[in-house]
């Protein structure tokens, strides 16, 4: 820890001894605030299990980082009794991380803080050339620009792609929806886009659903579920993620949880891994659109046509019979993943997302009737809440290593 804090900032006592035993606490600290779990003082003192004296001295060395803000004149709530605690933030002008997200119908780049606050984001491009080169370094060069306008500083970077990306390589194996060559070394890629941006900091790439899903685990739907089940499907495909004790599961090397591949259909379409009624195929917004009846056009992406098209589908039949057979696609391929993961709570993103908000019963009754836990009282099924989850989820991977160690990785960028 730095030697920044005086006596009279942390109160009485040895205060080189309390900086010392709360080292190893300032990581753990970082991450409560973060996530909203210690938003006063005395929270983060119960969930740290230290003294009072202690978790001061953590906090106003979070504080001094230029990480977190200390409420000076904390409040007591009305009712409340004893001494009122100090509030515990997010410093508002505090570093960033980079984060970019690329999909079938283009990119983005933002620039998020602790807490998963977006502070700004680059204009969109809906055009995503074959080459992975050319789309990460036009994405990284929209994120310096950002960084360079807003003169914050820079923790790392993160990139959220619609592949399986492996471990411990960082290879998109099948990025079949953007183009992009099967084994494309999207992390080294990026890594050195990054550095040839002057950005500072690690550099990580990984799937969009499995970042989706740790952004809703930290700071949305997801927030405080032990074993969460995340399936979305945002512009092309569907993918799924799981988080086990706050943590990704994603397999012996990354490729865990690729749930499009999931047989919803036996005698439906051919999917491009060679088999038939995918739910890669049979439950993503070109499905929906073919169900209904619609040729998808031009002017808006795939996911934004089948979207509006779902919220007025009672006035239409055929669009109405399209939504519910969706509906049971998915339910049917929820349910066989409630059978194999016994999760305490699924989460649905993109398309999902919108058809459990046409028809939340019929969802959660096909999910039931078809899951042997589900019979047993039912798993609670949800919309994913934050907005661009993924570019929140790519944050995370770079803020990971200053939750871990706030004041080593602070010092490499």
């Amino acid at each position: 820890m730095s030697g920044d804090a005086t006596p009279g900032a942390v109160g009485e006592g040895s205060t080189r001894t309390r900086l010392d035993r709360g080292r190893g606490a300032l990581g753990p600290a970082l991450e409560l605030v973060h996530t909203g779990r210690a938003p006063t003082r005395a929270v983060l003192t119960a969930e740290l299990g230290v003294t009072r004296a202690t978790a001061g001295a953590v906090a106003a060395e979070l504080e001094a980082l230029g990480l977190i803000r200390v409420d000076a004149r904390p409040g007591a709530a009305a009712g409340s009794q004893g001494r009122p605690s100090h509030r515990l933030e997010v410093a508002e002008d505090g570093p960033v991380a980079l984060a970019a997200q690329v999909h079938a119908d283009g990119f983005r780049a933002a620039l998020v803080g602790l807490g998963g606050r977006i502070v700004a984001t680059a204009p969109g491009c809906e055009t995503v050339d074959a080459d992975p080169a050319k789309v990460l370094g036009s994405v990284v060069e929209a994120g310096a620009e950002l960084l360079r306008e807003t003169g914050r500083r820079c923790v790392g970077a993160g990139v959220a792609v619609p592949s399986a990306v492996a471990e411990p390589e960082g290879t998109a194996l099948n990025p079949l929806h953007l183009a992009w060559p099967a084994g494309a070394p999207v992390r080294e890629i990026f890594a050195e886009c990054v550095r040839a941006a002057g950005i500072t900091g690690p550099a990580f790439a990984a799937n969009d659903v499995n970042l989706a899903a740790l952004a809703e685990h930290r700071h949305g739907a997801g927030r405080g579920a032990r074993d969460l089940l995340c399936v979305a499907t945002g512009h092309r495909g569907v993918g799924g993620a799981l988080v086990l004790d706050g943590r990704l599961h994603t397999g012996s090397s990354g490729l865990a949880l690729e749930v499009g591949h999931l047989t919803v259909n036996p005698e439906g379409r051919a999917c491009h891994c060679g088999s038939r009624g995918c739910l890669d195929v049979e439950a993503d917004p070109l499905a929906f659109l073919t169900a209904a009846g619609r040729d998808p056009g031009p002017e808006v992406s795939l996911l934004q046509q089948a979207n509006e098209l779902i919220r007025d589908h009672q006035a239409d039949p055929g669009v109405h019979t399209a939504v519910e057979a969706l509906i049971d696609r998915l339910g049917q391929g929820l349910a066989g993943l409630v059978n194999i993961l016994n999760p305490d709570r699924i989460i649905l993103g993109g398309l999902h997302r919108t058809l459990l908000d046409a028809d939340p019963e019929r969802l959660r009754a096909v999910v039931a009737d078809r899951s042997l836990w589900g019979r047993s009282g039912g798993v609670p099924i949800l919309a994913c809440t934050l907005d661009h989850n993924s570019l929140v989820g790519a944050a995370e991977l770079a803020w990971q290593p200053v939750l871990d160690d706030p004041i080593t990785a602070l010092a490499h960028t």
